[in-house]
């Protein structure tokens, strides 16, 4: 029975790799364990940068949204406290396009979340 030696498989994988690694420095685009080790790496890294990109635009939106309230005499923090208690529920990354976009709309928001915390601190007053 002849020996079967499964160069062809193993020729299409290690081309796989080295076709994944294209445009990389060095040996890692050339030398197919090289090649596999910093494929894999950048794949784990993407997966991770994935993942941390949501947190990062989300801390953008929040430093948006301070500098836009900053005018209107209102901390971040009370703004949010009154969007709360007003029962408004928007995502900050949308509050932070109204500001730069349509800031009349977001000081009618503003107005609103300072209403609701004038209403909680009238309330704490009679408590």
């Amino acid at each position: 029975m002849p020996r079967v030696k499964n160069g062809p498989y193993t020729r299409q994988r290690r081309k796989k790799w080295l076709r994944d690694a294209k445009g990389y420095w060095g040996g890692r685009s050339r030398l197919y364990t090289t090649a596999r080790q910093a494929v894999i790496h950048a794949g784990t890294s993407a997966y991770k940068e994935r993942r941390r990109k949501k947190r990062t635009f989300r801390s953008l939106a929040i430093i948006r949204l301070g500098a836009a309230l900053k005018p209107l005499e209102i901390s971040y923090s009370k703004f949010i406290h009154g969007l709360n208690l007003a029962g408004i529920t928007m995502d900050r990354f949308v509050l932070s396009e109204m500001a730069i976009h349509q800031p009349e709309d977001f000081a009618q928001i503003v107005a609103m979340s300072k209403e609701a915390l004038a209403t909680e601190a009238a309330a704490r007053a009679k408590a």
